[in-house]
């Protein structure tokens, strides 16, 4: 028999907030899970094999529906691995491109720190910069 777990148990071994493991449930992420007769949540290693998965996913900076994608396809052995690949792809893409704009804010901001050697604010080049 499989053993089950309540919703405290499961926030525990995957270091995860109930309410966080709630609105995956109610996202679609996490199937809807049989209940007590007092109305508690009852989880099976399949849910929490789930949720660490979705973890791992959004730690990647996956969205919420790359997630649910990529959870539909691991559910589908016979899916072709090239949406998975796919997915990655574009999120790496997204992540070169944020980093692309992470190195020009970073020349900005060490520009402007260059810039100004001033004792008051009053002569501030930075201060002057901004305000133009």
């Amino acid at each position: 028999m499989e053993s089950r777990i309540t919703i405290g148990q499961l926030a525990k071994a995957t270091d995860t907030k109930a309410v966080t493991i709630r609105y995956y449930e109610s996202a679609g992420l996490l199937s809807p899970v049989t209940r007590t007769e007092g109305g508690y949540r009852l989880y099976t290693d399949r849910e929490r094999d789930r949720l660490i998965f979705i973890k791992r996913a959004r730690h990647l900076g996956l969205s919420l529906e790359d997630v649910k994608s990529l959870l539909g396809l691991a559910d589908d052995e016979n899916a072709p691995c090239r949406k998975v690949d796919s997915i990655i792809h574009e999120q790496l893409e997204r992540v070169r491109s944020r980093l692309k704009d992470l190195r020009q804010l970073e020349r900005e901001l060490d520009r402007l720190e260059q810039c100004c050697q001033a004792d008051t604010v009053a002569d501030c080049k930075i201060i002057e910069s901004l305000s133009r």
